[in-house]
C-alpha cells in the first residue's frame, strides 16, 4: 500500500482558505449519505467488540483495582492515587487513568464492570476521533478505514477491556494529534495550547510516554504550520506552557504537599514524584536503570522484551501484538513524503505525514532500542498512527490516475503486507490454518487487481458503453483493489482481536491473541508449556467464573503451568512457589491448553481463603491498616477481598522501595495500627531489604499461625520475652 496525493491533499497555503478549503474541511452535513451509518455500524462494532463479556476479565490488574477500590473510599486516595484507603503508598504511576476509574466506582459501586466499561469506552472514543482526524484531510473513506484498522488492531482490543493506564493514553494521544491537525488547517494558537494541555494531561496517566509524540507534532507544526516561522515558533512555545499546565498541576501540588500529609511515592527513591518520573518511569526505562526494577538489564536487552534492535516489533513478543501492518504503514509513510516533495510548504500530505509518522517512528525506535522494562501492551500507543498511515495508502487504491509507479508500490506494499500476515499466522501453526490461506488468496487478488487496474478499467467502460454493464459496474471494479487489499491486510489482526476477547485475561503482562512459540510465557499452544518469562500468558481453558466468598472469581492456582477450577491462574509462580501471587496473563480462549506460566506473580487473579478474610475483618475498624505484606503483588488480592479493608504493601510494587523503614514499621505497630503481617506465599520478587528486615523482625517477636495456607503473625500479641 502507498499514498497518492489528491487534489485535496496537494490543497495548500492560501487555497486552504478559499474555495477548496472550504470544500475539503466540508462538515457532516456535506458528507455523501452512505457516511453517517456507516460511522454508526464502526462505533456499534467497536463498542460490541470491546465491551462484550467484559466481566471474564475479572479485576484484570488486581494493583490498580485494588488503587481504584481505595480511591473510592478516600479523596486523598483518589487525589494521589493511593494504593490503600489508609494513604501508605501510591501506585507507581501518576493517577490520572485510576481518577476515570474511581468516578464509576463512586457512581456505580466498584464491581468489574464499573471498572472496566470506562476502558471500553475510551477505546470507542479514540476510534471515533481518530476518524475524525483522518477524515478532515482525506475524506470519510480513508477515516472509516484508519478507525477499522483501530478498533480490530489485536493489543487495542487487548487494553481496551483491561485496566492499565494505556487505555486512557492512547485516547489523550489521539485527541492531542486531533488538535494539532486543526491547527495546520488555521494556525490558530488555541488549538496548540489544547493539544499540550492535553499531553500535559496524558503526563498524569503514564508519565514521560506521553511525550514520544511530542517531536513528531512539533515538526508537522513547525514545517507546515499556515503562519510565518516566527510566529509558529512563539505559538510552539504557548503549547510547550499548555503541556505545563495540563501536566503541572497536579506535580505541583504533590511536590508542595509534606511529606508527612501524603503517601510515599511508589517507585521512587526518595519519595519524589519528579524522581519517580524522570528515573524509574523516564531514563531508566531507556537505559534500563531503573532502581528496584524486576525487568531492565541495561546495556542491550530487556528483562522482559528480549533484545533490543530495530526488528524487536516483528518479534515474537510483539509481533502480533501490532506489526501485521507496521510495513504497510511505513511504506506509506515514505510515499507520502515522495509524492510530496515539490509541493508547497503547507501541504496535508506531507503535514500528516510528518505527524502521523513522527508519532510512529519517533515511539517505534523508543520501543525498539529501550532497555529497561517493556511489555507486549505498550504496543497500543503505535496504533492510532499505524491505523492513519495505512487509510492514507488504501485510499491510494481508489485513484484512478494512479500511475505504473503508483500502481508497483502499491501492490508491493500489499504483497509485503501478505507475506508478513500469514507470517504471523504461522507462527501459532495449529491454531485455524486456514486463515493463512484466505490471506493469502486475497493478497493474490489484490495484487492482480492493482497491477491490471488499467485494463480492467478499459474493460468496464467498454462494456458500459456497449450497454452491457450497469452504471455502478466501473466502481464495482474499482472495488475489487481496495477489497481484496483490506481483507489480506485485516484477516490476521482481526482474527488475533476475536481470539483476545473470547480469552480471559488478567496480571500485569497481558498478551493478545494466541500462544506463540518464544513469546512472553513460552510454549507452544496446545503444548504443556515451558518455562517463559514472567507472568506466563495462557492458562488452560478455564474461563472466568462467579464470585466467591473472597469476592474474587473461583478457581484455583496451581504451579507448572497448569490451571484448574474456573477461570484459574497459571504459571510456576503460583501459589506454590516463584513470585507471589499467581500468574499473569490469560486462561481460556481458543487455540487449547497449556502455555508456560513463566515466573507468574505481577497482580494475577490470585485467590484469597475466605477464613483469611473473615480473620482480617474482624477487628477492622479498629486499625489503620488490618494487615502489611511484603509487596502491593500479595497486598491487592486481600484488598480486593475484604472489601477495600487497607493492606500495607511494604516496599510499594515492587517490594525494593524503602519505605516502610524497619524503624518506622516498629513505631506503626507499636501505635497499634497495624493489625497483621502476612507473610509472602513466595519468594519475594523484588528482594527488598527493607522489606527482608521487617519480615526477619516480625518472625522472631511474634507468633506464627496457618490460616487459609498462608503464615499470620497477629502483630497486637507480642511473643513474652
Amino acid at each position: 500500500m502507498t499514498a497518492t496525493t489528491t487534489p485535496a491533499a496537494h490543497a495548500g497555503g492560501a487555497r486552504h482558505a478559499h474555495g477548496h478549503g472550504r470544500r475539503l474541511l466540508r462538515g457532516p452535513d456535506t458528507d455523501p449519505r452512505w457516511v453517517r451509518p456507516a460511522v454508526g455500524g464502526l462505533l456499534a462494532l467497536t463498542a460490541f467488540l470491546y465491551l462484550i463479556n467484559l466481566s471474564r476479565n475479572g479485576w484484570a490488574n488486581d494493583f490498580y483495582a485494588a488503587a481504584v477500590q481505595a480511591g473510592t473510599k478516600s479523596w486523598k486516595a483518589f487525589f494521589f492515587g493511593s494504593f490503600d484507603a489508609s494513604n501508605f503508598i501510591t501506585v507507581d504511576k501518576t493517577p490520572a487513568s485510576l481518577w476515570v476509574m474511581e468516578i464509576s466506582g463512586r457512581i456505580f459501586g466498584v464491581n468489574y464492570w464499573s471498572l472496566l466499561v470506562p476502558q471500553a469506552l475510551e477505546g470507542v472514543a479514540t476510534v471515533a476521533v481518530l476518524y475524525a482526524a483522518v477524515r478532515r484531510w482525506f475524506g470519510p473513506a480513508a477515516g472509516l478505514i484508519a478507525g477499522l484498522v483501530m478498533a480490530l488492531t489485536p493489543v487495542a482490543a487487548l487494553m481496551f477491556r483491561f485496566n492499565n493506564p494505556d487505555a486512557l493514553l492512547v485516547l489523550l494521544l489521539t485527541v492531542a494529534a486531533y488538535a494539532t491537525v486543526r491547527a495546520l488547517e488555521n494556525g490558530r494558537s488555541r488549538w496548540l495550547v489544547l493539544a499540550g494541555v492535553v499531553l500535559g494531561f496524558a503526563f498524569l496517566t503514564k508519565m514521560m510516554q506521553a511525550f514520544l509524540v511530542v517531536p513528531g507534532f512539533a515538526l508537522a507544526y513547525l514545517w507546515a504550520g499556515p503562519p510565518k516561522l516566527g510566529r509558529r515558533v512563539w505559538q510552539l512555545l504557548l503549547a510547550g506552557a499548555g503541556i505545563l499546565i495540563g501536566g503541572g498541576w497536579w506535580v505541583l501540588t504533590a511536590e508542595l504537599v509534606p511529606a508527612a500529609d501524603r503517601p510515599y511515592f511508589g517507585g521512587s527513591t526518595n519519595n519524589n514524584i519528579l524522581q519517580l518520573a524522570i528515573g524509574y518511569n523516564g531514563l531508566g526505562r531507556l537505559d534500563g536503570s531503573e532502581t528496584g526494577s524486576v525487568g531492565g538489564r541495561g546495556g542491550g536487552g530487556g528483562g522482559f522484551g528480549g533484545a533490543t534492535g530495530i526488528t524487536r516489533l516483528f518479534s515474537s513478543e510483539f509481533g502480533g501484538q501490532i506489526s501485521w501492518l507496521l510495513p504497510a504503514a511505513l511504506l506509506s509513510l515514505v510515499a507520502m513524503l515522495w509524492v510530496s516533495r515539490r509541493a508547497v510548504r503547507t501541504d496535508r500530505t506531507r503535514a500528516a505525514a510528518l505527524l502521523w509518522g513522527g508519532w510512529l517512528v519517533c515511539t517505534g525506535l523508543v520501543f525498539s532500542y529501550m532497555s529497561g522494562i517493556i511489555h507486549p501492551y505498550y504496543m497500543v500507543a503505535l496504533a492510532p498512527a499505524i491505523a492513519a498511515l495505512v487509510s492514507v495508502g488504501v485510499m491510494a487504491l481508489w485513484e484512478r490516475r494512479l500511475g505504473w509507479f503508483g500502481r508497483i508500490v502499491a501492490a508491493a506494499g500489499v504483497a509485503v503486507t501478505t507475506w508478513w500476515a500469514q507470517a504471523l499466522l504461522d507462527r501459532s501453526p495449529s491454531w485455524f490454518p486456514w486463515l493463512r490461506w484466505v490471506v493469502i488468496l486475497a493478497g493474490l487478488a489484490a495484487v492482480g487487481s492493482i497491477l491490471a487496474a488499467p485494463w480492467l478499467r478499459s474493460a468496464a467502460d467498454r462494456l458500459s458503453g456497449q450497454g452491457r454493464l450497469s452504471g455502478r459496474g466501473p466502481l464495482a471494479l474499482a472495488a475489487i483493489p481496495l477489497v481484496c487489499a483490506l481483507v489480506a491486510g485485516l484477516t490476521g489482526p482481526a482474527a488475533y482481536a476475536i481470539d483476545t476477547v473470547a480469552s480471559t485475561h488478567t496480571g500485569s503482562i497481558p498478551s493478545a491473541g494466541p500462544q506463540t512459540a518464544g513469546a512472553f510465557g513460552g510454549g507452544a499452544p496446545g503444548g504443556a508449556g515451558g518455562v517463559g518469562g514472567p507472568g506466563g500468558t495462557r492458562g488452560g481453558t478455564g474461563t472466568s467464573g462467579g464470585s466467591g466468598t473472597t469476592g474474587r472469581p473461583t478457581g484455583t492456582s496451581t504451579g507448572a503451568g497448569a490451571s484448574t477450577g474456573t477461570g484459574a491462574s497459571t504459571g510456576t509462580g503460583a501459589k506454590s512457589g516463584g513470585f507471589p501471587g499467581g500468574s499473569a496473563g490469560r486462561t481460556g480462549g481458543a487455540g487449547g491448553a497449556g502455555g508456560a506460566g513463566g515466573a507468574g506473580g505481577l497482580s494475577g487473579d490470585t485467590q484469597v481463603s475466605s477464613a483469611l478474610v473473615t480473620l482480617l475483618e474482624k477487628g477492622a475498624s479498629g486499625y489503620t491498616w488490618v494487615a502489611a505484606t511484603e509487596g502491593s503483588q500479595e497486598a491487592a488480592p486481600l484488598e480486593l477481598a475484604t472489601g477495600g479493608e487497607a493492606v500495607m504493601a511494604i516496599g510499594g510494587f515492587n517490594g525494593t522501595d524503602p519505605a516502610p523503614s524497619l524503624a518506622e514499621f516498629k513505631k506503626l505497630v507499636a501505635e497499634h495500627k497495624i493489625h497483621y503481617y502476612i507473610g509472602a506465599n513466595s519468594e519475594s520478587f523484588g528482594g527488598g531489604r527493607g522489606s527482608s528486615s521487617i519480615a526477619s523482625w516480625v518472625a522472631s517477636h511474634f507468633t506464627k499461625e496457618t490460616v487459609g495456607g498462608s503464615t499470620v503473625y497477629n502483630l497486637s500479641e507480642a511473643v513474652s520475652s
